[in-house]
């Protein structure tokens, strides 16, 4: 059985009770072949909270992850806290929920979820980064050029000159 699968009969009789929960996995067992997940661990920091009609789940999921930079193309990556809450019920009434099956509380899909939708799709490797030169191709985060960067998108010469007509 899966290390985020956890059963929770004596939890549900026990409507308004708490426990913390402190589960690891990794990225393979979760089935994730994502490239800005790489192989490595993942934990769940979390609180299970016994309602009449469930559970809810809130603390949050850490993992690392990588990537290019978006500008320069170098490697960037670091640690990855989503927070979660997250509600389990063996009668599933709330089209959010999570179904309890059979008194356990697969926490799989919910990490997994959490996990891809959170990791940076297009990162920077800093706020100030300068990327690539269009013109002659330097990484300007690395050298200065003097090349006239100045884009200009010809449909909109008319707008320009009416812009200069005003003046």
């Amino acid at each position: 059985m899966s290390s985020l699968v956890l059963n929770v009969a004596d939890l549900l009789r026990k409507p308004g009770t708490e426990r913390p929960v402190r589960l690891e996995s990794s990225i393979e067992e979760l089935g994730i072949s994502e490239d800005r997940l790489p192989p490595g661990p993942v934990v769940v920091d979390a609180r299970l909270d016994v309602l009449s009609d469930g559970i809810v789940i809130s603390g949050s999921v850490h993992a690392t992850w990588k990537g290019e930079c978006r500008r320069c193309l170098s490697v960037v990556g670091g640690p990855l806290e989503v927070p979660v809450q997250e509600m389990y019920q063996n009668r599933v009434t709330n089209p959010d929920a999570f179904a309890l099956e059979h008194d356990h509380l697969d926490l799989r899909p919910m990490v997994r979820e959490a996990l891809l939708l959170d990791t940076p799709v297009a990162p920077l490797c800093r706020e100030d980064c300068a990327g690539f030169c269009p013109v002659c191709g330097n990484d300007r985060n690395e050298q200065a050029c003097s090349c006239a960067t100045e884009v200009r998108d010809e449909r909109w010469a008319a707008l320009d000159a009416l812009r200069d007509e005003s003046r």
